[in-house]
């Protein structure tokens, strides 16, 4: 049997061999599932009349990846583009791992935020909250909505939450990772107050970098999908800097704040360096009395997806260990993506514990979904 040693609650195993270990077992909430539909007038028809003549469909990036953005195998037989049939994301998805609930995402919608129109950004995040609650939220009970807005207009956003964010099969509200203001500005704030007010998180998918009128990457604008696609993790290292630093979490002490699909690899020499600034440089920000990964900790959620690889599984059960995972981390799949991430194989054997804490408890806490754990009993029919 092989050597191991023990850190908290990160078990490596010296061996490095992931197949000696059983893989988790227990309930699931996938917390990045990117539904579509077949035929995108179920979005336009919804739109006000002025807005569906000059329709030009949702927005497409300016590098488009050379191998696709979805995977061929999650297309429909019937036709329509992946993601977009409920009973086949069942079947590839939610009963072939045991998924009790899944947090839809979106595909493209997220461009709304970005669009030059900001009242055109408005109509489409409504017509998509409204699609949304009228096909897939009552397709299948196991599926829960993230409900869209256009943050470019921070009050007809928070009007657009208190609208739609009652239903109970919404759970959060998710906007693009892509601004011009970075999130942490008040000029925002009135879309926290709304989100706290309704108990919802509020989340960020990226997507729309260098879209519109989005920002561009620090070095300026990339120049192919492979740079694009890599340097992701920068918006999501602004936004998370700008909340915490602006006082967010302070003006907002019930807020829950979600990055979806940024990395996690970042996260610990971001708030390394954090920390040690704000020691010298505390007087600039007087509202934050603790330690600003403090505050990261217990008001940020991070999906795995697209969880980094290094070489050594150690490693990257070291980095779990150094983001707080058994706090922080929520397992997600990005299906039907083409890096979309299995639960048998995109995570290492982790202590029992650890595991049930990211593949389950850390989105049932968040989201509320404790109720959604299957018996034992069940749980085990459904791995068999």
């Amino acid at each position: 049997m092989a050597a191991e040693t023990t850190s908290n609650d990160v078990t490596v195993c010296s061996s490095g061999d992931a197949r000696a270990a059983r893989r988790y077992r227990g309930p699931i909430i996938d917390c990045d599932v990117h539904q579509s539909w077949a035929d995108e007038s179920e979005i336009r028809r919804r739109l006000p009349a002025y807005f569906q003549q000059p329709w030009a469909g949702l927005a497409s990036s300016p590098w488009p990846s050379p191998i696709g953005v979805l995977r061929a195998d999650a297309v429909p037989e019937e036709g329509g583009p992946a993601g977009s049939s409920p009973d086949l994301m069942a079947e590839q998805l939610l009963d072939a791992y045991g998924i009790v609930r899944a947090i839809l995402t979106g595909q493209s919608v997220l461009s709304a935020g970005v669009h030059a129109d900001a009242d055109f950004g408005c109509a489409l995040a409504s017509a998509y909250n409204d699609a949304l609650l009228e096909t897939w939220l009552s397709a299948d009970d196991r599926v829960l909505g993230s409900l869209a807005v256009a943050p470019q207009r921070p009050r007809q956003a928070a009007a657009e939450i208190r609208r739609v964010g009652r239903h109970p099969r919404m759970v959060q509200v998710i906007m693009t990772s892509a601004t011009r203001i970075p999130y942490g500005d008040r000029y925002y704030w009135p879309i926290y107050e709304a989100a706290c007010d309704l108990g919802l998180p509020v989340a960020i998918h990226p997507g729309a970098e260098c879209k519109g009128i989005a920002n561009g990457y620090a070095a300026g604008m990339p120049t192919r999908y492979l740079d694009w696609h890599t340097n992701i993790p920068q918006n999501f290292m602004g936004q998370l800097t700008s909340l915490v630093c602006e006082g967010v979490f302070v003006e907002f002490p019930d807020l829950r704040f979600v990055m979806i699909e940024g990395g996690l690899a970042w996260i610990p020499a971001v708030l390394w360096r954090l920390d040690k600034n704000w020691k010298g440089l505390r007087h600039s920000v007087p509202w934050l009395t603790r330690a600003p990964s403090e505050y990261v900790f217990e008001h940020v959620r991070f999906t795995s997806q697209p969880l980094e690889e290094p070489e050594r599984p150690q490693h990257l059960l070291a980095l779990l260990e150094a983001v707080h995972a058994e706090r922080t981390v929520m397992f997600a799949t990005d299906y039907p993506h083409w890096d979309s991430d299995s639960p048998d194989h995109a995570i290492p054997p982790l202590p029992p514990r650890l595991a049930r804490r990211v593949f389950f408890d850390n989105a049932a806490d968040l989201y509320g979904l404790h109720a959604a754990a299957p018996t034992a009993q069940a749980q085990a029919a459904a791995v068999r």
